[in-house]
Parts: structure tokens; sequence; C-alpha cells
């Protein structure tokens, strides 16, 4: 709970601007919420999230008076890699996080719902591969789509505590993430 408590996000100022700093030390908590879902398969996920958050704040921290909004990141190496942005550097992380983020909204959505599969209705694999299916799959190639078609064979029960941890940051997280979704 005192995840919750000691991370919320700030409403957006009028210009929907992104303070960077506050955005990274927010979303930078994100990642220990799949340590709830007790599945290695999900380490990748998680592991993909902390290398995105690592490579923002990585260009941050070179100058973080110059990368006040995560805007001026984007602006800044739109100058910079001209051709070649936005598929590399920051911009790409970013890209790459929002699109976890946006796995992890759909995801506790789709359990605050209460979709499940009525023949295994302790298994989280329906709300794995609707988050998955709507948030990543477009973005994988066919091997990827194939690992994780496999994967999903071998994870996701849920228990009391993980069902009850996700209701309750479902909807701190889900406002939280739709804020962002919608501004970058």
């Amino acid at each position: 709970m005192s995840l919750l408590l000691d991370n919320q996000f700030q409403e957006l100022p009028a210009d929907r601007s992104i303070d960077t700093k506050t955005f990274l030390d927010n979303v930078s908590t994100l990642p220990s919420f799949f340590d709830c879902l007790g599945s290695k398969v999900f380490s990748i996920i998680k592991s993909d999230i902390n290398g995105n958050i690592t490579k923002i704040r990585a260009v941050y921290d070179q100058d973080p008076a110059k990368y006040v909004t995560l805007q001026d990141i984007l602006e800044t190496e739109q100058e910079t890699y001209k051709a070649e942005w936005p598929k590399v550097g920051a911009t790409l992380a970013l890209m790459w996080l929002k699109r976890g983020l946006r796995f992890i909204q759909v995801l506790l959505q789709s359990l605050a719902d209460g979709e499940r599969d009525e023949n295994n209705p302790n298994l989280i694999r329906v709300n794995v591969t609707k988050a998955y299916e709507q948030a990543l799959k477009k973005y994988h190639g066919w091997i990827i789509q194939k690992i994780f078609h496999v994967s999903r064979k071998y994870m996701w029960k849920k228990c009391f505590a993980s069902n009850l941890l996700m209701m309750l940051f479902s909807c701190y997280v889900s406002c939280a993430i739709m804020c962002c979704i919608q501004t970058l």
C-alpha cells in the first residue's frame, strides 16, 4: 500500500507536458508489479520496462535542466537523429515503455472487469493474452509472437494477494497510465 501512497501521479498541467523526473520516478515503481504475478515469464516484460526506463533516465541525467519534460527529450532527439528518429535513443525507449504501460493497463482493466476463463478461473492467461494482443502483438515479429504463445502455457495462476493488489493498483494506475498514454 505504501507503494501507492508514496508514488502518486500529479495531474498534467494545461500544456499537457510531462515532467521527466516525476515520470521516471513514478514509472520506476511499476516493474515490481510483475513480481506479484509470480511467474518467471513476466521477468522478460519487467526487464524490458526496466531497460527502457534506464535508457530514458540516462538521457535525462546527461542534462536535467535541458530535459525538464519528456517533450524536450523528443524534440532534441528529433533534431539530433533526423532521418533515424523516432527509431533510436530515448525516443524508441519511450515508445516501448508506452507499449509496456499499455500492456499493464489492459491487463489490470481485464482483471478488474472480471474477465476469466470459466474452465480455469484461477488462471489469468485470458487477461494476459488480451493485454498482449491489444498492446504488444502488432509490434512483435512472428518469432516473438510464437514465443509468447508457447510461454503462456507455463504461467499465470492468480492468488488472493495478487488479486487484491491488482484491484487496488488498477484504479490508481489505470488513470495515471491513461493520462501518460494520451499525452505521448
